[in-house]
């Protein structure tokens, strides 16, 4: 799946040049449009590809789903983290250190897998921090991240959840899932514009 969501990215500008060098070969007016830089052709443009933002995956999730509220500080033991993992369908926690909301890592059900079960340790005496990904080797994101940027990231680094911080600390969580269903979204919506282009919808 990694494989195909890298290949999904590296080609995500071929998909706009195949459906514009179609809009020249279909319709030889809209290159006359385009050429002129039309009132319908700048409309288009500024629509453009790959303009969605983490803030937007946030907003569409909705406060309950956003992960804002999600976390475990590095206290805690792994087994109440996976417990919670399991109890909210989640796949990843932020951890905060105590008494603070300063992001202190990341625990993962990966984390669990690769450091409790394939090693023999207990879950309910090994904390949180003793396995977590820590601060200085976190990926996050900020809300004005582009998608497709994130999705670079979260290929590059084999990594499925990135936490979103701003200024105030942290905002969210997203997933693989929530970027590429964003990318699909943002792409769909687009050819349907550049197609409403070519039937003379704009």
């Amino acid at each position: 799946m990694q494989r195909a969501i890298g290949s999904f990215v590296s080609h995500g500008s071929i998909v706009k040049n195949a459906v514009l060098q179609h809009i020249r070969l279909v319709n030889p007016l809209a290159q006359t449009l385009v050429r002129h830089e039309s009132t319908s052709a700048v409309r288009m443009e500024e629509h453009g590809f790959e303009k969605t933002k983490i803030s937007d995956i946030l907003k569409s999730k909705g406060k309950s789903d956003d992960g804002s509220w999600l976390w475990c500080t590095t206290e805690d033991s792994v087994y109440e983290a996976v417990k919670s993992m399991t109890h909210h369908n989640v796949g990843a926690l932020v951890v905060v250190k105590p008494g603070e909301k300063s992001v202190a890592g990341i625990i993962t059900e990966r984390d669990y897998l690769r450091k409790i079960i394939v090693q023999g340790r207990s879950s309910k005496s090994t904390k949180v921090g003793d396995i977590m990904t820590e601060e200085n080797k976190l990926i996050t994101v900020t809300p004005d991240t582009k998608v497709l940027k994130a999705m670079q990231l979260m290929t590059d680094n084999r990594i499925r959840h990135i936490p979103v911080i701003g200024e105030k600390g942290m905002l969210g969580m997203v997933s693989i899932g929530d970027v590429v269903r964003a990318v699909v979204s943002e792409h769909r919506e687009e050819l349907d514009r550049l197609n409403a282009f070519i039937q003379g919808g704009y």
